[in-house]
């Protein structure tokens, strides 16, 4: 998509953009349709988008956790120190 943007948008000669990335001009041109077709799919919302959303939703998940178990350790730290200050009492 990328070499079709630079040809399309940026107005580089095909025979440019082949060079510059390695591409046989025949490939450039075979399947125009299939290219366009492909392209499309980016734009729809239940392809690409959910396997984003799930792999965010796993790591919101598992920072959730590691905070919950700093927030356990921080308490129990906490807890420990209280007590250690009412056993040694004022200084």
């Amino acid at each position: 998509m990328a070499i079709l943007r630079e040809h399309l948008i940026d107005k580089v000669p095909v025979s440019e953009v082949c060079h510059k990335h390695g591409v046989q001009p025949t490939m450039f041109y075979a399947g125009p349709k299939k290219r366009f077709e492909e392209g499309a799919l980016v734009f729809e919302p239940s392809r690409g988008t959910s396997r984003a959303a799930a792999g965010e939703g796993r790591k919101i998940e598992s920072l959730e956790a590691r905070i919950r178990q700093k927030n356990e350790v921080l308490a129990e730290l906490m807890g420990e120190h209280v007590a250690l200050k009412k056993t040694l009492g004022p200084l």
